[in-house]
């Protein structure tokens, strides 16, 4: 479809609706912002704090968890500044935004994991609800990269509560 002016771009359900929900938009993906911060200083915590016979495998596996987790803070923060909002910036706004509990004591081995896994199904809930409602507003941009973060996120679960298993 070809415009012949500004206007007509302005005037299209997507554009204009889109921007109508923006400031709801930012909202919660403040939320979700928050809560990855919460997860990742889990993952952190974990990482240093971890020990029993998985100590190895979980200490290697929290780290990986902890880098993808900071790329994906950096992504929900641009999507946030491409949506025209702030995104959250201090740690004393995520503890009251997330709904996640910060890690106090690190319980040994796989106990550890089924904290991470309760986190993960906690994000993944948040996720499925961000993404209806991207797609209920038209915007496009945030419900494909809740999309995304959705399939990773199942295949991370899988994957834990396979170890588990």
């Amino acid at each position: 479809m070809f415009y012949q002016n500004k206007q007509e771009i302005i005037n299209t359900k997507n554009y204009t609706t889109m921007k109508a929900n923006n400031e709801k938009t930012v909202e919660r993906l403040n939320k979700v912002l928050s809560d990855l911060q919460v997860v990742y200083q889990n993952l952190r915590t974990m990482h240093w704090l971890v020990k029993g016979e998985q100590f190895f495998m979980l200490h290697k596996f929290y780290e990986e968890l902890y880098n993808e987790t900071a790329e994906t803070v950096d992504e929900v923060a641009e999507r946030i500044l491409m949506l025209g909002g702030t995104p959250s910036h201090l740690f004393v706004d995520y503890l009251k935004q997330s709904d996640i509990e910060p890690v106090v004591e690190v319980p040994k081995g796989k106990e550890s994991l089924k904290l991470v896994v309760k986190n993960y199904n906690y994000l993944l809930s948040s996720y499925r609800e961000l993404n209806a409602y991207a797609a209920e507003n038209d915007d496009e941009g945030t419900a494909a990269m809740f999309s995304e973060l959705i399939g990773s996120t199942e295949k991370k679960l899988w994957m834990m509560n396979s170890t588990l298993a």
